[in-house]
């Protein structure tokens, strides 16, 4: 009778742990940021997305669009972890046309998680060069520049720590002096960043511990940060901020405890000169 007793109270948690990742959660984060020559003069918004893992996602494109479509959008961020099996490239390229859909005046910027480089290479190419097609800036351990109303807006793409694709010198390589904004995959690269200047970085790779149950002890191996509890939200390292976002999607098993999916909207606002 015991074991019955255990098997249904263990199904009835896992099917409302299932249910949380239909919950999406919308969390803006506010931003003050210094620019060098102090000639920004309007907000930047930038919506951030990342681990969508095409292989444990609840959330329908449809519904993506659904809570981000009346949001002002400067530029989209994807921060990695999109898939790791080839027959779902298709399925992630219709949420990039949903993103699309947006019209962000500064585009949709691209790096790649720990994830995607599971793909063979020649899918990964595949990838690769769909986002390319559809209009989206692929960072690779490079930057792009950009320029609203005069200030010069620096996007700076390293490549994914955990798996040694990062390479802080190339990324950085010809950078200008605008208000610097880092997306990365794996948030552990901030702790080697000491000499490499940045306003705020944005990443994902810890789901928020996605089971976060009585704490998230199965990300010890994930780095630094974890073994610090530092696995979501806004934090900072040496005065510089960065955030982890709790991701779209679920890896290993569609459920989350004590975790949702996660949309992130950041306002970014210049601090006005003495």
């Amino acid at each position: 009778m015991l074991w019955i007793i255990l098997m249904i109270t263990l199904a009835i948690l896992i099917y409302f742990a299932h249910k949380n990742t239909y919950h999406m959660q919308v969390n803006n984060i506010s931003l003050t940021v210094q620019p060098k020559d102090g000639m920004m003069d309007k907000d930047l918004h930038i919506l951030h997305l990342s681990d969508l893992h095409m292989e444990n996602i609840s959330i329908s494109p449809e519904h993506l669009y659904e809570q981000v479509k009346n949001k002002p959008i400067d530029l989209i961020a994807l921060t990695g972890d999109y898939l790791d099996r080839a027959k779902n490239i298709d399925k992630f390229l219709t949420y990039v046309d949903v993103l699309k859909k947006l019209n962000p005046s500064y585009g949709i910027y691209v790096v790649f998680g720990n994830h995607d480089y599971i793909l063979r290479k020649h899918h990964f190419s595949r990838l690769k060069d769909s986002l390319i097609e559809k209009g989206c800036h692929v960072l690779q351990n490079e930057s792009r520049s950009i320029q609203i109303n005069g200030q010069s807006i620096e996007i700076i793409g390293i490549d994914n720590f955990s798996n040694g694709k990062s390479d802080l010198n190339k990324s950085f390589e010809g950078v200008g002096d605008g208000i610097r904004i880092v997306l990365t995959h794996d948030p552990n690269v901030v702790l080697h960043m000491d000499d490499y200047h940045f306003d705020y970085l944005l990443s994902g790779h810890f789901h928020g511990g996605q089971i976060y149950w009585p704490k998230p002890y199965h990300l010890i191996k994930m780095g630094k940060l974890a073994r610090r509890n530092i696995i979501k939200g806004l934090h900072f390292h040496k005065k510089r901020a960065f955030y982890i976002s709790e991701g779209l999607g679920q890896t290993g098993f569609n459920i989350r405890v004590k975790s949702r999916p996660e949309i992130t909207f950041h306002k970014l606002t210049a601090k006005k000169s003495a």
